[in-house]
């Protein structure tokens, strides 16, 4: 069944909103540079709060801005069981606010939605120099309106209706292009984590890995060697509608361990700072 066309699209949790007004990173927001003239969409300005993300390497996470609440909760369901963080909006005012205050490793927009044209909300995001990866979804034919959205800073269109195998294939393509690692198989060591079809290898064994420490084990080998805060893996593993236990992270953690032992990487725990998973 195309997942595209089930259940219904949830509404935004009251505590995405209250981390919309702190960030989850708590970056603070940019300026506009010398000589330039802000533009404005419905009175404010192209560079207000102009985020100040840490890189985006091996970040996960994904932002889908669809009114259509049938086919955002399929997108969600589909990605999310393929082991990424999602969190879906339906307005493009709500979009701009959480691009430019969280990071994201794909935002999927929307062309036609109920507040602002999509391809506004693009070029809004592209002039408060938000460089994360942006795939349109269209259903409008012209040809024109593909081309004005890819030439306004999308990298990548989909038209509708779509299968949702295309759509995981195009933002994992987007995520590994933006990260540098064109290679959908990670490696350290014996282990292997291939992106594409979701599977984890230790010495040619498959290993047995459920969602969420998928995402954490995906997130850590993108940047072996280097420490990832606390912050970060729960943000690539928990929605921001999750009712997450205080050692929820801890005890993944411990399983993808346990999992990995004794022929893995060790991943090790910096104490007040996060996880790193050595380089091999």
């Amino acid at each position: 069944m195309d997942l595209s066309f089930v259940s219904q699209a949830r509404r935004i949790a009251p505590c995405f909103r209250d981390r919309l007004k702190t960030g989850l990173t708590g970056h603070a927001a940019g300026s506009v540079g010398q000589g330039e003239k802000p533009a404005s969409l419905n009175g404010k300005s192209e560079t207000e709060g102009v985020p100040q993300h840490e890189s985006r390497e091996g970040l996960l996470r994904i932002l889908i801005v669809e009114d259509d609440r049938r086919l955002a909760r399929g997108m969600e369901a589909s990605l999310s069981a393929s082991g990424y963080a999602v969190d879906t909006i339906t307005t493009g005012e709500e979009a701009i606010d959480v691009v430019t205050s969280e990071p994201y490793s794909t935002v999927i927009l929307d062309l036609g939605l109920p507040d602002l044209d999509g391809l506004d909300v693009l070029r809004v995001l592209r002039r408060r120099s938000v460089t994360t990866p942006i795939l349109i979804l269209t259903a409008r034919d012209a040809i024109s309106d593909r081309i004005a959205g890819l030439d306004g800073g999308a990298d990548d269109y989909l038209a509708k209706p779509f299968h949702p195998r295309e759509l995981e294939s195009r933002v994992r393509a987007l995520i590994r292009r933006s990260q540098g690692t064109p290679d959908p198989v990670l490696r350290i060591g014996a282990l292997t984590f291939d992106r594409s079809t979701r599977t984890v290898h230790l010495k040619n064994t498959v290993v047995e890995l459920r969602r969420r420490e998928l995402a954490v084990l995906e997130t850590l080998m993108g940047r072996p060697g280097k420490v990832i805060g606390k912050d970060r893996l729960s943000a690539e593993v928990f929605n921001f509608s999750d009712a997450v236990a205080p050692n929820a992270l801890e005890v993944y953690v411990g399983r993808l361990r346990r999992k990995l032992t004794p022929d893995g990487p060790a991943i090790r725990t910096i104490r007040g700072l996060g996880y790193m998973i050595d380089a091999g």
